[in-house]
């Protein structure tokens, strides 16, 4: 078996150099733990970026891919397969929308999510052709497609990939007054994460998302919610749209909608905007594809029947609650909501980072000053204080 060092040798031997992961090789994963080729056991806290809300490789959720790999893996959607239908009509129920188009990825979903916009803009409100206008915020991470990163203000995102499309303006996140000066009558959506989690947790003020999808309601806009990162109990909530009782127009999902072992994502829409699309205007091969399909079928019930919305909360607020017992003047802020948290320093995180993966706990800093954590909802109380005593030696005063 190669080592450690081997393996990373090699994929940046081969590899494109579009990543700086961290020294940690994963070579087995249970839960909340992965173990490396040389049998060091890790306390994974970044959950693939919340994929991996049901912990690495849940029991019936591997379970339910075993049964699925043993009749159909694809169909395209040149045809129908068994368990499509069961999928839709259950993410249909979870975020109360009466229709659902599957795509792979977030990305996808991004991108799905925007045509959507921009169509019915047109077929439905009557913007002109061209014209329709879509509404996002500065620090905003929706994918790295030319039509994602063409309304980024990240320019390591966006250096040397122009020229970018237009029809995108970038508001101030948490400025209602900007997003009022902003809509035009061609604006046909304001789109937004519920929490920044790549800007680095960033939370919005208490009432923004409210008041910002009233604004939507009276000047005939859509409001997206991107819940790619967010959703399926990661905020204490089913979806962080919850946090303020909103009920957005059209749900951007992905991530965890795949149970941490297949990649799936969708959009979730009423069908007086879900029907501006017809046969042959959209679509994915692999999208809807019945092994995935199979295994979000899964995750979604395990999500509804565990509640994992109320596990997220109750293990969050413990956690962070032990957080702010450590004393750093190099800390300046700890911020989240459920399991996603936000460790914000004074000072580059990069020592601390290193830190935490020499003491067994797995992390990354984002935006260079803030340490995000989101372990799988499934972490115990007893692991959460091993791992708060790892990270306490971790954040001792440098």
């Amino acid at each position: 078996m190669l080592s450690t060092n081997q393996i990373i040798e090699k994929c940046k031997k081969y590899g494109a150099n579009n990543y700086s992961p961290k020294d940690v090789v994963f070579s087995t994963a249970e839960g909340c733990i992965v173990t490396d080729p040389e049998g060091k056991q890790y306390f994974d806290m970044l959950s693939a970026y919340s994929a991996l809300n049901f912990g690495h490789r849940h029991p019936e959720i591997i379970q339910a891919a075993k049964d699925q790999l043993d009749r159909v893996t694809l169909s395209s959607r040149a045809f129908h397969n068994e368990i499509m239908g069961d999928f839709l009509e259950k993410l249909c129920g979870l975020t109360k929308k009466e229709a659902v188009l599957p795509m792979n990825t977030g990305a996808e979903a991004v991108e799905t999510a925007l045509k959507t916009a921009r169509r019915w803009g047109n077929f439905v409100k009557g913007v002109e052709e061209g014209k329709q206008e879509i509404i996002t915020c500065i620090n905003n991470f929706h994918g790295r497609t030319i039509g994602i990163i063409s309304m980024s203000t990240d320019p390591d995102a966006r250096a040397g990939y122009g020229p970018f499309l237009s029809g995108f303006k970038v508001i101030k996140y948490g400025d209602i007054e900007a997003l009022k000066n902003a809509i035009t009558p061609n604006t046909v959506a304001f789109m937004m994460e519920p929490i920044q989690g790549e800007a680095g947790i960033i939370v919005p003020p208490k009432g923004f998302m409210k008041e910002a999808y009233e604004l939507c309601k009276e000047n005939n806009v859509l409001f997206i919610a991107d819940e790619v990162q967010t959703g399926f109990a990661r905020t204490g909530r089913m979806f962080a749209s919850e946090l303020e009782g909103v009920d957005p127009d059209i749900y951007v999902l992905g991530k965890a909608l795949g149970g941490g072992v297949m990649p799936i994502s969708a959009i979730a829409a009423n069908k007086n905007i879900m029907d501006v699309f017809t046969p042959g205007s959209h679509g994915s091969t692999f999208g809807g594809n019945p092994l995935a399909c199979a295994v979000s079928i899964k995750a979604m019930e395990i999500l509804v029947r565990d509640n994992y919305p109320a596990m997220a909360e109750e293990k969050g607020n413990y956690f962070m609650s032990k957080l702010r017992e450590i004393e750093n003047d190099d800390i300046a802020e700890i911020r989240g909501k459920g399991l996603l948290i936000g460790v914000e320093f004074e000072c580059n995180a990069y020592k601390y980072v290193k830190k935490l993966i020499e003491n067994g706990v797995l992390a990354k800093e984002t935006h260079e000053k803030t340490i995000r954590f989101a372990p799988p909802i499934v972490i115990t109380k007893e692991q959460l204080d091993s791992a708060v005593e790892k990270i306490k030696i971790a954040f001792a005063k440098q």
